[in-house]
């Protein structure tokens, strides 16, 4: 049983909106909502930016109720209503407005709701001149809901016109990062990935990149070892289309694809690097990198290495002696420490 977040029941309560429409849900949370809005639309259309929100609604996937993971949809469907749940990162939300209007009929409604706190708010100012002002519907739950209307033709996407690419100085050379809007260290090198390139270790064969993000950790790697087969895996659309861009920018290859966790991996692998994504807090960290460090040692080969690095406060050390027999602290700073099993 999956309970509604509270964007979704602020939507289901305002389903009137919604009745006997065709419906795309844009960026939708990890719950059942869209099957919930079976009972009010005639049809439902939910594309997912998070790839463990898709698989949770996948299983209920009909002819009524299409589910897609990616950042854009793989068709040119029009809609009667498009339902944006406003993203984390207030950068992507042009984005999402701009793909929710590439899909909405002429006269068709965008509805936008989000937590007080998330930035929601900010929809009032973001609002681009193809649609008419938004209006505040409902407040409830500590979220907000908006509607507006598609008064004139959305701009086609190019995601070459939403990506920061920049040069970056690596001990293993001049590498080139192209980040989406919305994908983390967005406009900069974070301290924790720098830290981890600082102290590189030599691999072979076989690696995992986890979170890879725009893929800055996976083209170091190659910078220094051209012939590694390299998996790159993430949850987040943007960032695997980051990821994709940057191993184009460099000339290099790589395979880039979903994973919720490491259970869509498959095999075996020689080495696992990464600057896991725990951001959640502390509480729902320690259950993700237990996890984590627990599938890594199930997933490595005979003397595979295992390389990290994360915030101080993260609760490693325990589950790397539980599950690698020792802990081994390769390099640290103020904020950040580099985990090895070697």
């Amino acid at each position: 049983m999956f309970v509604l977040s509270n964007p979704s029941q602020v939507v289901l309560r305002n389903s009137g909106f919604l009745e006997s429409k065709d419906i795309l849900l844009l960026n939708h949370e990890a719950d059942l909502l869209a099957k919930d809005l079976l009972d009010t639309a005639n049809h439902v259309t939910a594309l997912a930016l998070d790839y463990n929100h898709f698989l949770h609604l996948q299983p209920y996937a009909s002819e009524k109720l299409v589910t897609h993971f990616g950042h854009q949809l793989p068709n040119d469907n029009q809609f009667d209503c498009v339902v944006l749940f406003y993203p984390k990162s207030k950068s992507l939300a042009p984005y999402l407005i701009n793909l929710a209007g590439l899909h909405l009929k002429l006269g068709g409604q965008l509805i936008i709701v989000g937590e007080n706190k998330g930035g929601v708010r900010s929809i009032t100012k973001q609002t681009p001149a193809y649609f008419d002002a938004a209006s505040k519907r409902d407040n409830a739950r500590h979220c907000l809901l908006y509607t507006t209307e598609l008064i004139a033709d959305a701009p086609e996407i190019k995601l070459e016109d939403w990506v920061n690419s920049y040069r970056l100085a690596t001990p293993q050379g001049e590498i080139t990062i192209c980040n989406l809007v919305g994908v983390f260290s967005e406009k900069r090198l974070d301290e924790g990935t720098k830290l981890l390139l600082e102290h590189l270790p030599s691999l072979s064969g076989r690696v995992l990149d986890f979170g890879c993000g725009a893929g800055i950790i996976t083209v170091a790697l190659l910078k220094a070892h051209p012939h590694l087969n390299v998996d790159c895996v993430d949850i987040n659309a943007m960032a695997l289309a980051s990821c994709e861009m940057t191993l184009v920018a460099n000339n290099m290859g790589a395979n880039v694809y979903p994973s919720d966790g490491l259970r869509q991996t498959s095999g075996q692998f020689d080495g696992i690097i990464s600057n896991p994504p725990f951001h959640d807090g502390l509480h729902s960290a320690t259950h993700i990198a237990t996890d984590f460090v627990k599938d890594s040692a199930e997933k490595l080969n005979h003397h595979g290495q295992w390389h990290i690095v994360a915030n101080r406060h993260l609760p490693y050390s325990d589950a790397i002696a539980k599950y690698f027999k020792k802990v081994n602290i390769t390099a640290e700073n103020n904020k950040y420490k580099v985990y090895s099993n070697t």
